[in-house]
């Protein structure tokens, strides 16, 4: 009997390991195979950039294999379910955007918990976008695009890269806040949304600082203000929407999650080499390149983080009566 309990003992302590760490390797070892990150937009944007900085450093850093597979689709979901649905061992991660809790807000039909289906990582940097015109557009200042926009309601448009995205959602926020009557006219990209307004089609857009930074200091488009709510260090002298005397914040950021259940030795192995990256001197001045500031955070402060915007875009859906996001 005593010989019997012990070996149930033994296969018990087993089959726990084996919970613990699904591969059966252990998380010193990990990892010992490829790591999918995965991207759930096309290549060359901000959550591709910043996904190959850090798979390049974590590649070397962590003795393994980092890979970065794009895999883009509605809303940036497709990518964020295949991660989800993933096996819980390591071995897939989602670099998250803001996209992540635009579209846990107001797409009631996901296959996914975009909290509860993730283990959180790390925070990896933010990014706040800019609202621009046309350079001939006469409001030369949030004050002064308001008043226009209240002197002739429904007469303003405002563009974005598609509904239900942060771009869209920036430009929500603006119209609740300022009580103004402005129309939304979703484009499939950002040159086209500049094409619009070039052409006066649209008078105005909140994007991305890296994706217009460049057309701003060549004088094609008029920045009014940022929606952070300090100045963007690359454009100190570009007021914030803040300064205007609304209480505006958006900023859109990246993070690093694995599917729900992945060990927690392997999240935080996987959390102190993102930190050691994000201090890193030559990976920070990488990040900021392209507009990004580098931000870490414990993982739990990137769950709270996601939780809290998913609880302000759906307030946002409700107080602007938002009801088609596709």
């Amino acid at each position: 009997m005593l010989l019997n309990h012990t070996i149930r003992r033994v296969l018990f302590a087993a089959l726990f390991a084996g919970a613990v760490i699904p591969s059966g390797v252990s998380a010193q070892e990990w990892p010992t195979r490829p790591v999918r990150i995965v991207v759930p937009n096309g290549p060359g944007g901000g959550t591709d950039i910043v996904a190959r900085i850090l798979a390049d450093y974590l590649s070397k850093s962590l003795n393994g294999t980092f890979i970065v597979e794009n895999k883009p689709g509605a809303g940036a979901t497709l990518g964020a379910e295949a991660v989800a649905r993933a096996p819980a061992d390591g071995y897939a991660a989602l670099m998250m955007s803001n996209a992540h809790a635009v579209s846990g807000a107001g797409r009631p039909n996901l296959k996914y918990d975009p909290v509860k289906d993730f283990r959180m990582v790390s925070l990896v940097g933010t990014v706040p976008l800019v609202l621009v015109t046309a350079p001939d557009f006469p409001p030369k200042t949030v004050n002064e695009l308001i008043a226009a926009a209240k002197a002739e309601p429904g007469k303003l448009n405002f563009a974005s890269v598609g509904a239900g995205t942060s771009q869209h959602f920036a430009g929500e926020l603006f119209r609740v806040q300022a009580g103004i009557d402005i129309k939304h006219v979703p484009y499939r990209t950002t040159p086209a949304v500049i094409t619009g307004m070039l052409t006066n089609d649209v008078q105005m857009t909140f994007e991305l600082v890296p994706a217009v930074q460049g057309q701003i200091a060549g004088g094609k488009l008029r920045a009014l203000a940022v929606t952070s709510p300090e100045r963007f260090p690359s454009m100190p002298d570009v007021p914030t929407i803040a300064e205007s005397g609304l209480p505006y914040n958006v900023t859109s950021w990246y993070g690093l999650a694995f599917a729900a259940g992945t060990p927690d030795a392997i999240v935080q192995k996987m959390n102190k080499a993102m930190l050691a990256a994000l201090s890193d001197p030559h990976i920070v001045e990488q990040i900021q390149k392209t507009g990004i500031t580098p931000k870490g955070s414990t993982p739990d402060e990137l769950e709270k983080h996601v939780t809290s915007e998913i609880a302000k875009w759906k307030k946002l859906i409700a107080d602007a009566g938002i009801t088609k996001l596709e």
